[in-house]
């Protein structure tokens, strides 16, 4: 009645087997591609003071105490209860 043999198919049953290893190759090249995206400098840190959301606190301190908003008494201090250092 068909005029393939085997399956009636043919080879074509291939097809959606290898469609679905194209789409968990996909998947998997942009789960490692978003990991990298992510910006891993954070766990690293950039620079001397230390790390996480006290980097911010840091940098405003360091910018209020580079135009003069502050003395260095009162940015020691800050800089002191920001890194949690005695």
């Amino acid at each position: 009645m068909f005029p393939c043999s085997g399956f009636g198919y043919g080879p074509w049953w291939i097809f959606p087997l290898i469609m679905i290893a194209m789409m968990v190759l996909c998947f998997f090249m942009m789960r490692g591609r978003m990991g990298s995206m992510m910006g891993h400098a954070g766990i690293c840190g950039t620079g001397g003071h230390g790390a996480g959301a006290s980097d911010s606190e840091l940098d405003t301190i360091d910018k209020r105490y580079a135009q003069g908003e502050i003395n260095k008494e009162e940015y020691e201090e800050k800089k002191r209860v920001i890194t949690g250092h005695n």
